[in-house]
Protein backbone atom coordinates (compact mmCIF):
# COMPACT_ATOMS: atom_id res chain seq x y z
CA UNK A 1 0.00 0.00 0.00
CA UNK A 2 3.22 2.28 -0.57
CA UNK A 3 2.98 3.96 -3.91
CA UNK A 4 6.70 3.86 -4.14
CA UNK A 5 6.80 -0.05 -3.28
CA UNK A 6 3.27 -1.52 -3.87
CA UNK A 7 4.29 -4.85 -3.49
CA UNK A 8 6.68 -7.08 -1.07
CA UNK A 9 6.95 -10.87 -0.72
CA UNK A 10 8.95 -11.10 2.77
CA UNK A 11 8.12 -9.06 6.33
CA UNK A 12 10.36 -8.78 8.49
CA UNK A 13 8.91 -8.53 12.55
CA UNK A 14 10.77 -7.63 15.30
CA UNK A 15 8.71 -6.96 19.15
CA UNK A 16 5.22 -5.73 17.00
CA UNK A 17 7.09 -4.02 14.87
CA UNK A 18 7.67 -3.89 10.76
CA UNK A 19 11.46 -4.03 10.49
CA UNK A 20 12.10 -4.33 6.96
CA UNK A 21 10.97 -6.03 3.90
CA UNK A 22 12.76 -7.89 1.00
CA UNK A 23 16.41 -7.41 0.18
CA UNK A 24 16.42 -5.28 3.61
CA UNK A 25 16.14 -8.84 5.31
CA UNK A 26 18.79 -10.51 3.65
CA UNK A 27 21.52 -11.43 5.57
CA UNK A 28 19.22 -11.58 8.83
CA UNK A 29 18.69 -13.95 10.96
CA UNK A 30 15.27 -14.69 12.30
CA UNK A 31 14.02 -16.58 15.31
CA UNK A 32 10.95 -17.93 13.12
CA UNK A 33 9.80 -17.89 9.61
CA UNK A 34 6.43 -18.38 8.65
CA UNK A 35 5.31 -18.72 5.03
CA UNK A 36 1.75 -17.84 4.08
CA UNK A 37 1.76 -20.38 1.20
CA UNK A 38 1.36 -17.91 -1.54
CA UNK A 39 -1.67 -16.09 0.30
CA UNK A 40 -2.37 -12.26 -0.18
CA UNK A 41 -1.38 -10.10 2.84
CA UNK A 42 -2.35 -6.55 3.51
CA UNK A 43 -2.39 -4.39 6.41
CA UNK A 44 -4.89 -5.09 8.82
CA UNK A 45 -8.27 -3.60 8.06
CA UNK A 46 -9.54 -0.26 10.42
CA UNK A 47 -12.92 0.45 10.18
CA UNK A 48 -13.06 4.23 10.79
CA UNK A 49 -16.60 4.49 12.42
CA UNK A 50 -18.43 1.77 13.91
CA UNK A 51 -20.07 0.44 17.44
CA UNK A 52 -18.96 -1.71 19.01
CA UNK A 53 -20.21 -2.32 21.69
CA UNK A 54 -24.26 -1.60 20.76
CA UNK A 55 -22.35 -4.08 17.79
CA UNK A 56 -21.79 -6.33 20.81
CA UNK A 57 -24.91 -6.67 22.65
CA UNK A 58 -26.98 -6.82 19.66
CA UNK A 59 -25.67 -9.98 18.95
CA UNK A 60 -27.60 -11.35 22.03
CA UNK A 61 -30.87 -9.62 20.48
CA UNK A 62 -33.67 -10.40 17.92
CA UNK A 63 -32.16 -9.97 14.58
CA UNK A 64 -34.70 -7.93 13.13
CA UNK A 65 -32.87 -6.89 9.94
CA UNK A 66 -33.70 -8.33 6.28
CA UNK A 67 -33.43 -11.13 5.86
CA UNK A 68 -34.42 -12.93 8.04
CA UNK A 69 -37.48 -10.07 8.65
CA UNK A 70 -39.86 -9.05 5.21
CA UNK A 71 -43.01 -7.94 6.41
CA UNK A 72 -43.84 -6.53 9.92
CA UNK A 73 -45.95 -9.55 10.67
CA UNK A 74 -42.37 -11.21 10.92
CA UNK A 75 -41.25 -8.86 13.26
CA UNK A 76 -44.43 -9.62 15.71
CA UNK A 77 -43.61 -13.05 15.46
CA UNK A 78 -40.00 -12.87 16.23
CA UNK A 79 -41.28 -10.68 19.71
CA UNK A 80 -43.64 -13.51 20.26
CA UNK A 81 -41.12 -16.09 19.92
CA UNK A 82 -38.69 -14.34 22.56
CA UNK A 83 -42.24 -13.45 25.15
CA UNK A 84 -42.62 -17.22 25.16
CA UNK A 85 -38.69 -17.79 27.06
CA UNK A 86 -37.97 -14.86 28.88
CA UNK A 87 -40.04 -13.90 32.07
CA UNK A 88 -42.49 -11.75 32.59
CA UNK A 89 -41.40 -8.47 32.86
CA UNK A 90 -38.07 -8.48 31.37
CA UNK A 91 -36.93 -6.46 28.56
CA UNK A 92 -36.97 -8.08 24.53
CA UNK A 93 -34.76 -5.84 22.50
CA UNK A 94 -34.63 -6.43 19.17
CA UNK A 95 -32.33 -4.46 16.26
CA UNK A 96 -32.09 -4.02 12.69
CA UNK A 97 -35.66 -3.39 11.16
CA UNK A 98 -35.75 -0.93 8.20
CA UNK A 99 -39.56 0.06 7.53
CA UNK A 100 -38.33 0.54 3.79
CA UNK A 101 -38.07 -3.18 3.69
CA UNK A 102 -40.70 -4.62 5.64
CA UNK A 103 -43.82 -2.27 4.39
CA UNK A 104 -44.03 0.05 7.75
CA UNK A 105 -42.35 0.71 11.26
CA UNK A 106 -43.91 -1.71 13.60
CA UNK A 107 -46.98 -0.11 16.08
CA UNK A 108 -47.55 -0.46 19.72
CA UNK A 109 -50.85 -1.88 19.38
CA UNK A 110 -49.00 -5.01 17.61
CA UNK A 111 -46.29 -5.80 19.98
CA UNK A 112 -49.12 -5.42 22.98
CA UNK A 113 -50.76 -8.29 21.28
CA UNK A 114 -47.43 -10.50 20.94
CA UNK A 115 -45.96 -9.30 23.92
CA UNK A 116 -48.26 -7.83 26.67
CA UNK A 117 -46.07 -8.77 30.01
CA UNK A 118 -42.71 -7.97 28.58
CA UNK A 119 -41.86 -4.12 28.22
CA UNK A 120 -40.76 -4.22 24.11
CA UNK A 121 -37.85 -1.89 22.32
CA UNK A 122 -36.61 -2.38 18.89
CA UNK A 123 -34.32 -0.31 17.06
CA UNK A 124 -34.25 0.86 13.97
CA UNK A 125 -31.35 -0.38 11.40
CA UNK A 126 -30.05 3.23 11.39
CA UNK A 127 -29.96 3.38 15.07
CA UNK A 128 -31.83 7.05 14.67
CA UNK A 129 -35.38 5.78 16.28
CA UNK A 130 -36.64 3.10 17.89
CA UNK A 131 -40.50 1.21 18.81
CA UNK A 132 -41.95 -0.04 22.07
CA UNK A 133 -44.83 -1.30 23.01
CA UNK A 134 -47.31 0.42 25.73
CA UNK A 135 -45.54 -1.37 28.77
CA UNK A 136 -42.08 0.28 27.35
CA UNK A 137 -43.71 3.50 26.64
CA UNK A 138 -45.94 4.26 29.37
CA UNK A 139 -42.73 4.00 31.65
CA UNK A 140 -40.61 6.31 28.78
CA UNK A 141 -42.51 8.79 29.23
CA UNK A 142 -43.97 8.96 32.51
CA UNK A 143 -44.11 12.77 33.23
CA UNK A 144 -40.65 13.25 31.00
CA UNK A 145 -41.00 16.20 28.34
CA UNK A 146 -39.82 15.66 25.43
CA UNK A 147 -35.82 16.36 24.32
CA UNK A 148 -34.99 19.08 21.86
CA UNK A 149 -34.06 17.16 18.55
CA UNK A 150 -36.16 14.26 18.26
CA UNK A 151 -40.08 13.24 18.22
CA UNK A 152 -42.58 11.10 19.70
CA UNK A 153 -44.77 9.97 16.35
CA UNK A 154 -48.59 9.69 16.83
CA UNK A 155 -51.54 7.87 15.37
CA UNK A 156 -53.84 10.53 13.18
CA UNK A 157 -55.75 10.86 16.67
CA UNK A 158 -52.58 11.93 18.51
CA UNK A 159 -51.99 8.90 20.90
CA UNK A 160 -48.00 8.05 20.62
CA UNK A 161 -47.68 5.27 18.04
CA UNK A 162 -44.60 3.71 19.69
CA UNK A 163 -42.63 5.21 17.15
CA UNK A 164 -39.29 7.61 19.02
CA UNK A 165 -37.15 9.88 16.64
CA UNK A 166 -34.08 10.96 17.69
CA UNK A 167 -33.05 12.42 20.78
CA UNK A 168 -36.51 11.02 22.04
CA UNK A 169 -35.06 7.73 21.79
CA UNK A 170 -33.41 9.08 25.51
CA UNK A 171 -36.81 8.87 26.93
CA UNK A 172 -36.55 4.89 26.74
CA UNK A 173 -32.58 5.05 26.88
CA UNK A 174 -33.16 6.34 30.61
CA UNK A 175 -34.99 2.99 31.73
CA UNK A 176 -31.99 1.08 31.31
CA UNK A 177 -28.79 3.77 31.22
CA UNK A 178 -26.28 2.92 32.43
CA UNK A 179 -25.46 -0.73 31.36
CA UNK A 180 -23.79 -2.98 33.78
CA UNK A 181 -19.99 -2.88 33.07
CA UNK A 182 -19.48 -6.62 32.98
CA UNK A 183 -22.27 -5.89 29.81
CA UNK A 184 -19.90 -3.30 28.15
CA UNK A 185 -16.76 -6.07 28.53
CA UNK A 186 -18.37 -8.92 27.39
CA UNK A 187 -19.91 -6.86 23.82
CA UNK A 188 -16.81 -5.54 23.54
CA UNK A 189 -15.04 -9.10 23.85
CA UNK A 190 -18.11 -10.95 21.44
CA UNK A 191 -16.98 -7.87 18.78
CA UNK A 192 -13.48 -8.25 18.78
CA UNK A 193 -13.85 -12.06 18.04
CA UNK A 194 -15.91 -11.22 14.98
CA UNK A 195 -13.98 -8.19 13.69
CA UNK A 196 -10.41 -10.63 13.96
CA UNK A 197 -11.96 -12.85 11.54
CA UNK A 198 -13.04 -10.35 9.40
CA UNK A 199 -9.40 -8.71 9.44
CA UNK A 200 -9.78 -6.21 11.11
CA UNK A 201 -7.06 -4.97 13.59
CA UNK A 202 -8.07 -1.43 14.49
CA UNK A 203 -11.49 0.42 14.76
CA UNK A 204 -13.25 3.82 15.74
CA UNK A 205 -15.75 3.61 18.32
CA UNK A 206 -18.00 6.29 17.27
CA UNK A 207 -19.66 7.57 20.58
CA UNK A 208 -18.96 6.59 24.26
CA UNK A 209 -20.31 8.20 27.41
CA UNK A 210 -23.77 9.95 27.58
CA UNK A 211 -26.23 11.01 25.39
CA UNK A 212 -28.15 8.61 23.10
CA UNK A 213 -25.22 6.82 21.83
CA UNK A 214 -23.54 6.18 24.94
CA UNK A 215 -23.95 3.53 27.04
CA UNK A 216 -22.65 4.30 30.64
CA UNK A 217 -21.31 7.89 32.04
CA UNK A 218 -17.63 5.49 32.96
CA UNK A 219 -17.58 3.63 29.51
CA UNK A 220 -14.29 4.12 28.66
CA UNK A 221 -13.06 2.02 31.76
CA UNK A 222 -15.00 -0.82 30.54
CA UNK A 223 -12.95 -1.02 27.31
CA UNK A 224 -9.81 -0.80 29.93
CA UNK A 225 -11.18 -3.65 31.58
CA UNK A 226 -11.61 -5.56 28.80
CA UNK A 227 -8.05 -5.39 27.40
CA UNK A 228 -6.65 -6.16 30.93
CA UNK A 229 -8.62 -9.42 30.56
CA UNK A 230 -7.60 -10.37 27.42
CA UNK A 231 -10.92 -9.60 25.68
CA UNK A 232 -9.80 -6.69 23.63
CA UNK A 233 -8.17 -7.94 20.55
CA UNK A 234 -8.02 -4.61 18.08
CA UNK A 235 -6.78 -1.67 18.62
CA UNK A 236 -9.53 0.82 19.90
CA UNK A 237 -9.72 4.60 18.86
CA UNK A 238 -12.83 6.32 21.58
CA UNK A 239 -14.80 8.40 20.25
CA UNK A 240 -16.24 10.89 23.40
CA UNK A 241 -19.58 11.79 23.65
CA UNK A 242 -20.03 15.84 23.13
CA UNK A 243 -22.81 15.18 25.95
CA UNK A 244 -20.15 13.81 28.26
CA UNK A 245 -17.97 17.19 28.08
CA UNK A 246 -18.05 20.01 30.23
CA UNK A 247 -16.69 23.44 30.36
CA UNK A 248 -13.51 23.21 31.57
CA UNK A 249 -11.62 25.19 33.80
CA UNK A 250 -8.53 27.23 32.20
CA UNK A 251 -6.63 29.83 33.07
CA UNK A 252 -8.12 33.47 33.16
CA UNK A 253 -8.25 34.84 29.06
CA UNK A 254 -8.43 31.82 27.58
CA UNK A 255 -11.89 30.67 24.99
CA UNK A 256 -14.12 28.65 26.54
CA UNK A 257 -13.40 25.07 25.73
CA UNK A 258 -15.24 21.99 26.56
CA UNK A 259 -13.62 18.70 27.66
CA UNK A 260 -13.25 15.89 30.47
CA UNK A 261 -11.87 15.84 33.37
CA UNK A 262 -7.93 16.51 33.47
CA UNK A 263 -7.87 18.07 30.04
CA UNK A 264 -7.43 14.66 28.64
CA UNK A 265 -8.16 15.22 24.73
CA UNK A 266 -7.48 13.85 21.18
CA UNK A 267 -4.41 11.68 20.97
CA UNK A 268 -4.26 10.57 24.96
CA UNK A 269 -3.73 6.60 25.57
CA UNK A 270 -1.52 4.37 23.41
CA UNK A 271 -1.82 2.68 20.62
CA UNK A 272 -3.93 0.16 21.71
CA UNK A 273 -6.82 2.56 23.68
CA UNK A 274 -6.49 5.91 22.96
CA UNK A 275 -9.20 9.17 22.68
CA UNK A 276 -10.15 9.74 19.29
CA UNK A 277 -12.30 12.59 18.32
CA UNK A 278 -14.76 14.50 20.28
CA UNK A 279 -18.53 13.30 18.26
CA UNK A 280 -21.40 15.39 18.25
CA UNK A 281 -24.94 14.93 16.06
CA UNK A 282 -25.75 17.63 13.84
CA UNK A 283 -28.71 15.53 12.73
CA UNK A 284 -30.53 11.59 11.64
CA UNK A 285 -31.17 9.68 9.18
CA UNK A 286 -31.45 9.21 5.75
CA UNK A 287 -33.88 6.75 5.34
CA UNK A 288 -35.71 7.27 8.44
CA UNK A 289 -36.24 11.15 6.71
CA UNK A 290 -34.86 12.96 9.58
CA UNK A 291 -31.54 13.81 8.13
CA UNK A 292 -31.31 18.12 7.95
CA UNK A 293 -31.46 18.59 4.51
CA UNK A 294 -32.21 21.64 2.00
CA UNK A 295 -34.86 20.31 0.20
CA UNK A 296 -38.04 17.87 0.98
CA UNK A 297 -37.54 14.09 1.37
CA UNK A 298 -39.20 12.80 -2.40
CA UNK A 299 -43.10 12.75 -1.20
CA UNK A 300 -42.90 14.20 1.68
CA UNK A 301 -43.84 17.74 0.93
CA UNK A 302 -42.82 19.99 4.36
CA UNK A 303 -40.10 17.24 5.74
CA UNK A 304 -36.82 18.60 5.06
CA UNK A 305 -35.55 16.92 8.15
CA UNK A 306 -34.43 18.52 11.44
CA UNK A 307 -31.23 19.23 13.64
CA UNK A 308 -31.10 17.54 16.57
CA UNK A 309 -30.01 20.80 18.74
CA UNK A 310 -30.73 24.62 17.46
CA UNK A 311 -28.26 25.20 14.71
CA UNK A 312 -26.35 27.98 17.57
CA UNK A 313 -26.31 25.89 20.08
CA UNK A 314 -24.39 23.11 17.50
CA UNK A 315 -22.01 26.09 16.00
CA UNK A 316 -21.62 26.89 19.59
CA UNK A 317 -20.62 23.19 20.56
CA UNK A 318 -18.04 22.44 17.85
CA UNK A 319 -16.23 25.96 18.51
CA UNK A 320 -15.84 24.89 22.76
CA UNK A 321 -14.92 21.67 21.63
CA UNK A 322 -12.05 22.82 18.95
CA UNK A 323 -11.01 25.62 21.88
CA UNK A 324 -10.33 22.20 24.00
CA UNK A 325 -7.74 20.64 21.29
CA UNK A 326 -10.22 17.93 20.39
CA UNK A 327 -10.46 16.63 16.74
CA UNK A 328 -14.08 16.87 16.21
CA UNK A 329 -16.39 14.42 14.43
CA UNK A 330 -19.55 15.60 13.75
CA UNK A 331 -22.61 13.11 12.60
CA UNK A 332 -23.92 15.24 9.66
CA UNK A 333 -26.04 13.50 6.78
CA UNK A 334 -27.98 16.40 5.31
CA UNK A 335 -26.66 19.18 3.28
CA UNK A 336 -28.13 21.45 5.29
CA UNK A 337 -26.86 19.90 8.49
CA UNK A 338 -23.36 19.69 6.66
CA UNK A 339 -23.44 23.50 5.28
CA UNK A 340 -23.69 24.02 9.17
CA UNK A 341 -20.62 21.96 10.19
CA UNK A 342 -18.24 23.37 7.62
CA UNK A 343 -19.44 27.05 8.48
CA UNK A 344 -18.21 26.20 12.34
CA UNK A 345 -15.27 24.30 10.95
CA UNK A 346 -14.03 27.09 9.20
CA UNK A 347 -14.87 29.88 12.22
CA UNK A 348 -13.53 27.51 14.53
CA UNK A 349 -9.77 27.35 12.62
CA UNK A 350 -9.90 31.61 11.76
CA UNK A 351 -10.67 32.25 15.47
CA UNK A 352 -8.20 29.45 17.16
CA UNK A 353 -6.02 28.55 14.21
CA UNK A 354 -4.31 24.39 15.07
CA UNK A 355 -2.25 23.03 12.95
CA UNK A 356 -3.99 20.02 11.38
CA UNK A 357 -7.14 20.21 13.41
CA UNK A 358 -8.05 17.10 11.17
CA UNK A 359 -11.62 17.62 11.82
CA UNK A 360 -14.28 14.89 10.78
CA UNK A 361 -17.63 14.97 9.25
CA UNK A 362 -19.00 11.16 9.60
CA UNK A 363 -21.16 10.03 6.83
CA UNK A 364 -21.33 13.47 4.76
CA UNK A 365 -24.03 11.40 3.10
CA UNK A 366 -25.68 13.96 0.66
CA UNK A 367 -22.84 16.40 -0.39
CA UNK A 368 -23.61 19.11 -3.13
CA UNK A 369 -21.05 19.87 -5.63
CA UNK A 370 -20.19 22.82 -4.12
CA UNK A 371 -19.58 21.59 -0.86
CA UNK A 372 -16.60 19.30 -2.53
CA UNK A 373 -14.62 22.24 -2.41
CA UNK A 374 -15.29 23.43 0.66
CA UNK A 375 -14.07 20.05 2.64
CA UNK A 376 -11.41 20.29 0.56
CA UNK A 377 -10.35 23.87 1.58
CA UNK A 378 -10.47 23.07 5.18
CA UNK A 379 -8.95 19.85 4.90
CA UNK A 380 -11.67 18.14 6.28
CA UNK A 381 -11.54 14.05 6.37
CA UNK A 382 -15.51 12.81 4.94
CA UNK A 383 -16.61 9.31 6.48
CA UNK A 384 -19.00 7.71 4.28
CA UNK A 385 -20.12 3.96 4.63
CA UNK A 386 -19.96 2.52 0.92
CA UNK A 387 -21.88 -0.99 2.50
CA UNK A 388 -25.08 1.35 3.06
CA UNK A 389 -25.19 1.52 -1.19
CA UNK A 390 -25.32 -2.53 -1.01
CA UNK A 391 -27.53 -2.85 1.91
CA UNK A 392 -30.26 0.23 2.18
CA UNK A 393 -29.50 1.94 -1.00
CA UNK A 394 -33.06 1.63 -2.02
CA UNK A 395 -34.34 3.37 0.89
CA UNK A 396 -32.03 6.14 0.07
CA UNK A 397 -32.94 6.36 -3.99
CA UNK A 398 -36.19 6.77 -2.57
CA UNK A 399 -35.92 9.42 0.26
CA UNK A 400 -33.70 11.40 -2.29
CA UNK A 401 -35.37 11.26 -5.37
CA UNK A 402 -33.22 11.44 -9.08
CA UNK A 403 -31.99 14.85 -9.09
CA UNK A 404 -30.43 14.24 -5.86
CA UNK A 405 -29.21 10.27 -6.06
CA UNK A 406 -25.60 11.18 -7.82
CA UNK A 407 -25.12 13.42 -4.50
CA UNK A 408 -25.33 10.24 -2.03
CA UNK A 409 -22.31 9.11 -0.27
CA UNK A 410 -20.17 9.98 -2.77
CA UNK A 411 -16.38 8.50 -3.09
CA UNK A 412 -14.94 9.52 -6.05
CA UNK A 413 -15.55 13.09 -5.91
CA UNK A 414 -14.00 13.25 -2.40
CA UNK A 415 -11.05 11.39 -3.88
CA UNK A 416 -11.00 13.73 -6.93
CA UNK A 417 -11.22 16.71 -4.75
CA UNK A 418 -8.32 15.51 -3.04
CA UNK A 419 -9.49 14.30 0.37
CA UNK A 420 -8.14 11.31 2.01
CA UNK A 421 -11.22 9.38 2.54
CA UNK A 422 -11.38 6.35 5.15
CA UNK A 423 -13.40 3.13 5.04
CA UNK A 424 -16.04 1.92 7.95
CA UNK A 425 -19.06 0.39 8.25
CA UNK A 426 -21.34 1.82 10.73
CA UNK A 427 -21.86 -1.40 12.08
CA UNK A 428 -24.26 -2.68 13.22
CA UNK A 429 -26.37 0.00 11.53
CA UNK A 430 -24.67 -2.22 8.17
CA UNK A 431 -22.82 -5.40 8.04
CA UNK A 432 -19.02 -4.57 9.09
CA UNK A 433 -16.71 -6.79 6.47
CA UNK A 434 -14.43 -4.63 5.35
CA UNK A 435 -14.27 -6.80 2.33
CA UNK A 436 -17.93 -6.03 1.78
CA UNK A 437 -17.58 -2.54 2.24
CA UNK A 438 -14.56 -2.60 -0.25
CA UNK A 439 -16.83 -4.23 -2.73
CA UNK A 440 -19.53 -1.56 -2.25
CA UNK A 441 -16.96 1.07 -3.09
CA UNK A 442 -16.16 -0.86 -6.22
CA UNK A 443 -19.49 -1.97 -7.57
CA UNK A 444 -21.86 0.63 -5.94
CA UNK A 445 -25.11 -2.19 -6.34
CA UNK A 446 -28.37 -1.45 -4.11
CA UNK A 447 -30.17 -4.96 -3.03
CA UNK A 448 -32.57 -4.56 -6.07
CA UNK A 449 -29.43 -4.06 -8.59
CA UNK A 450 -29.70 -1.20 -9.29
CA UNK A 451 -26.25 1.12 -9.54
CA UNK A 452 -26.61 3.87 -7.11
CA UNK A 453 -24.24 6.91 -8.73
CA UNK A 454 -22.01 5.29 -11.09
CA UNK A 455 -19.69 7.83 -10.94
CA UNK A 456 -18.46 7.35 -7.31
CA UNK A 457 -16.91 4.32 -7.70
CA UNK A 458 -13.59 3.72 -7.04
CA UNK A 459 -11.00 1.17 -8.17
CA UNK A 460 -10.22 -1.84 -6.04
CA UNK A 461 -6.77 -0.20 -5.36
CA UNK A 462 -8.50 3.08 -4.03
CA UNK A 463 -11.02 0.97 -2.08
CA UNK A 464 -8.25 -1.25 -0.14
CA UNK A 465 -6.76 2.21 0.60
CA UNK A 466 -9.66 3.49 1.88
CA UNK A 467 -9.35 0.64 4.53
CA UNK A 468 -5.88 1.01 5.40
CA UNK A 469 -4.31 4.12 4.30
CA UNK A 470 -7.34 5.83 4.98
CA UNK A 471 -8.61 4.98 8.47
CA UNK A 472 -5.10 5.70 9.50
CA UNK A 473 -4.96 9.29 8.29
CA UNK A 474 -8.58 9.60 9.85
CA UNK A 475 -7.41 8.89 13.08
CA UNK A 476 -3.96 10.47 13.18
CA UNK A 477 -2.18 6.95 13.14
CA UNK A 478 -0.78 7.30 9.71
CA UNK A 479 2.93 6.90 11.03
CA UNK A 480 2.13 3.69 12.97
CA UNK A 481 -0.39 2.05 10.60
CA UNK A 482 -2.20 1.57 7.15
CA UNK A 483 0.86 0.19 5.14
CA UNK A 484 3.69 -2.25 4.82
CA UNK A 485 6.45 0.18 5.94
CA UNK A 486 9.78 -0.32 8.21
CA UNK A 487 8.38 1.14 11.49
CA UNK A 488 4.99 0.20 11.33
CA UNK A 489 2.56 -2.08 13.46
CA UNK A 490 2.59 -5.94 12.18
CA UNK A 491 -0.65 -5.87 11.75
CA UNK A 492 -1.84 -8.04 8.71
CA UNK A 493 -4.30 -9.43 7.12
CA UNK A 494 -4.07 -12.66 5.47
CA UNK A 495 -6.40 -13.39 2.38
CA UNK A 496 -7.18 -16.12 0.25
CA UNK A 497 -6.96 -13.78 -3.02
CA UNK A 498 -6.07 -10.58 -4.17
CA UNK A 499 -8.97 -8.07 -4.08
CA UNK A 500 -7.15 -6.02 -6.99
CA UNK A 501 -6.93 -8.18 -9.10
CA UNK A 502 -10.06 -10.55 -8.91
CA UNK A 503 -13.50 -9.71 -11.25
CA UNK A 504 -14.77 -7.08 -8.77
CA UNK A 505 -18.15 -8.76 -8.21
CA UNK A 506 -16.22 -11.75 -6.62
CA UNK A 507 -14.38 -9.05 -3.71
CA UNK A 508 -17.08 -9.83 -1.28
CA UNK A 509 -16.69 -13.38 -1.60
CA UNK A 510 -12.45 -13.29 -0.39
CA UNK A 511 -11.84 -15.53 3.02
CA UNK A 512 -9.76 -13.68 5.68
CA UNK A 513 -7.42 -17.15 5.98
CA UNK A 514 -5.53 -15.26 9.54
CA UNK A 515 -5.73 -11.96 11.07
CA UNK A 516 -1.51 -10.62 12.67
CA UNK A 517 -1.51 -8.57 15.66
CA UNK A 518 1.42 -7.41 16.92
CA UNK A 519 3.18 -9.70 14.82
CA UNK A 520 1.37 -12.64 16.09
CA UNK A 521 -1.97 -14.58 14.57
CA UNK A 522 -4.75 -13.54 16.42
CA UNK A 523 -6.98 -15.29 14.25
CA UNK A 524 -6.80 -18.20 12.03
CA UNK A 525 -9.68 -19.42 9.97
CA UNK A 526 -11.10 -23.15 10.98
CA UNK A 527 -8.96 -25.65 9.22
CA UNK A 528 -6.21 -22.86 7.91
CA UNK A 529 -2.70 -23.65 9.21
CA UNK A 530 0.90 -21.77 7.71
CA UNK A 531 4.03 -24.08 8.22
CA UNK A 532 6.81 -22.39 10.14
Amino acid sequence: MRPERPVVRRIGVHHGRIVGVDEELDGVRARRTVSLDGACVVPGFNDAHNHMVLFGMSRTEIDLATPPMRTVEDVYAAVAERARTQPPGTWIVGSGYDQNKIGAHPHRDGLDAVAPDHPVWLRHTSAHMSVANSRALTAALDGVPVPEGGRVATDPDGRPNGLLEEQAQMLLRRLRYPFPEEQIVRAIGAASERYLSEGITTCTEAGIGRGWIGHSPVEGAAYQVARERGLLGVRVRLMVASDSARELEREPGQPPANGIDLGFRTGFGDAWLRLGAMKIFADGSLIGRTAAMCCDFKGEAGNSGYLQMDAEALRERILRAHAGGWQVATHAIGDRAIDIVLDAYAEAQARLPRRDPRHRIEHCAVTRPDQLGRLAELGVVPVPQATFVGQIGDGMRAALGEAREPWCYRQRSFVDAGLTVPGSSDRPVAQGSPLLGIHHMVNRRTLSGALLGPDETVSPLDALAAYTRGSAYAGFDEHQMGTIAPGHLADLAVLDDDPTAVDPARIRGIKVLATMVDGEFAYQAPGVGFSA
